[in-house]
């Protein structure tokens, strides 16, 4: 026997390549194997970018008796969770209901029919906090395998049981309407932190998909209660130690309520999503061209934020890379610890920047003598209390840091490009230089976008999970992949006037239809035809990212408005059933679900904007409609379409004629049409969504 891992595509896996364990990737064969054996399965479920992962590897997966008794009493399976979300979610859900809890490393043991019967996360080396060792884990498992198999073959199928009988019915539960939204809110109101800005307490994660739906809230409904918890959520997180001071950029989450400490890994899916928001806050508070500190506060950290995605993640392929380490090498002690590459000390600031220097940047960002973090080390943030200092001379110690600390050992790379998680940086980077006159940014969103459809999609257009290095993954896609695509390519069409990417959303939301949804109009999160679990994964809350089911339900009604299609319209209606039963219940974990249904109820609307390509009037009309706060709202521009299809590449532009031989604008919604207009101050009100 060997570790069969040299071999995967996975980042993660690779990472295990070179444990004694007797590794296999999830496979049909393991689990034969386990049956041939007459032995259980230990199913190990991590990321490459989990800190408590890289402990438990350390301590139990490279140590030789634990891996041995493993060998010899297991077939030992290891997943990346990011690869295969479906089997990470149908385990995690067993873990959870039996638990309480559940998080990563997670270690699940099961029957050679893939039946858990014992949970668990992170298991130490020794016994610690009340924990068992894993060692002991390992033992008590192996004892009732053998001593108590019939026993463990019942809990085994109970569990499974269990699992099937929560299959969702939220297609019948009507469309979610102004009253549900309200609820939700409301929800929300009692939940925020007044002081500090988010959501509940320790840990706080930046709540990306919650402020899309207050804002969109705001836009729909003139709430400034809505606008201003988005504002001070977005403004603590920006000044907070979550927020990358130097190179821009989110980590994972805080580990306190202040923001000040964050777990280090930079993931690309909260990036992507933050970026976003941070580009609509401003476009929502920097209206007319008027600037104001928070909407300058709002335009930098989207800016930095796209900029780093492209600095620090985009592939030589042209996507964009999963994750960056919280682990790095400290380059004093040489340990390989956590945010060794983020903290620094007094000391550490004066030897980059002088004596001076360094006390005015301890002052404007938070570094003290004790230290925020660990060993004396600080975490840079941005303290309301801080002194009041010239841009300029910030920017110049910023530059400083940046180039110091670049010289410092940086943290792993996931290189794997997930879909989904391109799908949202693909739409961010498209908004972000389309608001900010960045085309380069627009060309690295159309860059990614290429690379799905080149590696990702087949001649079917079903998409692979991932890739590596040009190489295609093994395991299919799953619904956020198709969703978050769809939205990312609408997004660009929307941006660049192509066509073209109009076409792949629609190839990717009726293979939603075809191979994801149930009769009842509720979706599942695997194709009908995918690999059989022990039951079929159907989650429709939104957490660190939209969940398949509202990603597909935006993208589907995104669809519809842009090409009348009362089946796609339908279908997102349906999937927002969802919405009516959980937005008034659970509005932290719907967030993305309440931003589409926001902008169901407020048509979307559909904006054509036709003219000549090389008339600077279209460009302003097009900008403006881009700009509009109207929750939803699509955009298509360019040549006019004549009635028979020819001319122009969007089904709005349609029959759509210049006024005076001028660039023209068309804002249509609920069937109803404005009056066409040439001026862009006229298309901003008629964009304008805020009404009873």
């Amino acid at each position: 026997m060997s570790n069969r891992l040299a071999n995967e595509t996975s980042p993660y896996l690779l990472q295990h390549a070179d444990n004694p364990v007797d590794w296999w990737p999830w496979s049909p064969e393991a689990f034969a194997e386990a049956r041939e054996r007459g032995v259980p399965v230990l199913l190990s479920v991590g990321y490459s970018s989990c800190h408590w992962c890289h402990v438990m590897a350390h301590e139990s997966f490279e140590d030789e008796l634990v891996a041995a008794y493993m060998n010899e009493h297991f077939v030992n399976i290891k997943v990346d969770r990011e690869e295969r979300p479906d089997v990470d979610a149908v385990y995690m859900e067993a873990v959870q209901a039996a638990t309480g809890q559940g998080g990563w490393p997670m270690t699940v043991f099961l029957t050679p029919d893939a039946e858990p019967f014992y949970f668990g996360t992170y298991f130490p080396p020794e016994p610690r906090h009340g924990m068992p060792s894993f060692m002991e884990i390992l033992e008590g498992v192996r004892t009732a395998w053998v001593g108590r198999h019939e026993e463990v073959a019942e809990v085994a199928q109970r569990i499974v049981r269990d699992l099937a009988g929560r299959q969702l019915d939220y297609g019948k539960a009507g469309t979610p309407g102004p009253e549900e939204l309200a609820q939700a809110l409301l929800g929300l109101t009692r939940e925020y932190d007044a002081v500090r800005g988010g959501f509940g307490g320790a840990p706080k994660f930046p709540p990306s998909m919650v402020l899309e739906f207050l804002l969109r809230h705001h836009a729909r409904t003139g709430s400034e209660g809505a606008l201003q918890m988005a504002a001070d959520t977005c403004e603590a997180m920006a000044r907070g130690g979550i927020y990358d001071q130097l190179g821009g950029g989110f980590a994972r989450y805080s580990v306190d309520r202040e923001w000040v400490v964050p777990h280090f890994e930079k993931m690309l899916y909260d990036n992507a999503l933050l970026c976003r928001v941070y580009a609509h806050l401003w476009r929502a508070t920097a209206r007319d061209g008027v600037a104001n500190e928070l909407g300058d506060l709002a335009r930098r950290v989207a800016l930095e934020t796209a900029d780093f995605m492209v600095r620090e993640l985009r592939t030589t392929e042209g996507g964009f890379a999963s994750a960056l380490d919280a682990d790095s090498e400290d380059p004093q002690t040489g340990a390989h610890v956590e945010g060794a590459y983020y903290a620094w000390t007094p000391a550490q600031l004066a030897e980059v920047l002088g004596e001076e220097d360094a006390a005015l940047a301890a002052a404007c960002f938070g570094v003290t003598e004790e230290g925020t973090f660990e060993h004396g080390k600080s975490v840079l943030r941005l303290p309301q209390d801080g002194p009041v200092v010239d841009a300029g001379v910030i920017d110049g110690i910023r530059r400083r840091l940046f180039a110091a600390r670049a010289e410092r050992p940086a943290p792993g790379r996931d290189d794997k490009v997930v879909a989904a998680w391109n799908g949202l940086a693909i739409a961010a980077l498209a908004e972000c230089g389309a608001y900010f006159d960045r085309p380069d940014l627009v060309e690295r969103a159309t860059e990614a976008a290429d690379l799905l459809v080149r590696v990702h999609m087949d001649g079917r257009a079903r998409l692979a999970r991932t890739s590596k290095d040009g190489r295609v993954g093994a395991n299919a896609g799953v619904l956020e992949d198709y969703g978050d695509v769809a939205d990312g390519f609408l997004a660009l069409a929307a941006v660049t006037g192509e066509g073209v990417w109009l076409e792949f959303a629609g190839f990717l939301v009726d293979l939603v239809l075809d191979r994801f949804t149930a009769e009842d109009g509720s979706l599942y999160d695997t194709a009908h035809d995918a690999e059989r679990l022990i039951r079929r994964p159907q989650d429709p809350t939104d957490t660190a990212a939209p969940s398949g089911w509202t990603a597909a339900a935006g993208a589907l009604l995104s669809y519809a408005a842009h090409t009348g299609s009362e089946a796609h319209r339908t279908a997102a209606e349906r999937a927002l059933g969802v919405v009516h039963a959980l937005g008034p219940r659970v509005p932290r974990f719907i967030g993305h679900g309440l931003a589409v249904a926001e902008a169901l109820l407020d048509g979307p609307r559909e904006v054509a904007v036709v003219g000549h390509p090389d008339d600077p009037a279209l460009a302003a009309l097009h900008r403006t409609a881009l700009l509009g706060t109207a929750p939803g709202a699509v955009v298509a521009v360019g040549l006019p379409r004549a009635a028979d299809g020819s001319g122009g590449e969007f089904p709005l532009l349609a029959e759509r004629t210049l006024v005076h031989d001028l660039p023209t604008a068309y804002v249509c919604r609920h069937f109803v049409c404005a009056r066409p207009t040439t001026d862009p101050v006229q298309l901003a009100d008629q964009l304008g969504a805020v009404h009873p």
